[in-house]
């Protein structure tokens, strides 16, 4: 199986296709919003895995309803219908086993997974399968581990 995940920003967002029998990630890019909808249109996926917005009581600004509604707009695309929401709090437990877990040690438990960095993401001679992967990239990558080895809630 093949899983679509996105990290949805208010303005772009990360995306990744990862396939769950390999477990390896098949694509990756993070594009504008509207050019992500195009990727959830034609993706070769079997499964949508969006991270969700979750309240935690603390006030929150314009950028993160912005960030819902995106969210919500490509789970509305998705054709299939097979979606699964990922909440950060779950990527942080299920890769880190701690809550309190920051961005670093969600690419760092990735890495590890893969046999470490130089098996992991390698060289330009010799690349791993994480090589050039990126930024918010790493975090939807953490969505679709999360989504393809844990029960949906």
């Amino acid at each position: 199986m093949r899983i679509l995940a996105i990290d949805p920003g208010p303005e772009q967002s990360a995306y990744c296709v990862y396939d769950t029998e390999t477990q390896t990630p098949m694509s990756w890019g993070k594009c504008d919003n509207l050019m992500a909808l195009v990727h959830v249109n034609f993706a070769d996926a079997d499964r949508l895995a969006v991270e969700m917005v979750a309240s935690y009581g603390m006030p929150v600004g314009a950028e993160v309803f912005a960030t819902c509604v995106w969210a919500g707009r490509f789970i509305e695309r998705w054709m299939p219908g097979d979606v699964r929401l990922v909440y950060r709090r779950d990527v942080k437990l299920h890769l880190c086993g701690d809550s309190r877990a920051k961005d670093a040690n969600i690419r760092q438990a990735i890495i590890d997974r893969y046999g470490g960095k130089a098996k992991a993401i390698g060289l330009k001679a010799t690349p791993g399968p994480l090589y050039g992967l990126s930024g918010d990239c790493w975090s939807a990558l953490g969505v679709a581990i999360t989504a393809a080895e844990t029960e949906a809630s």
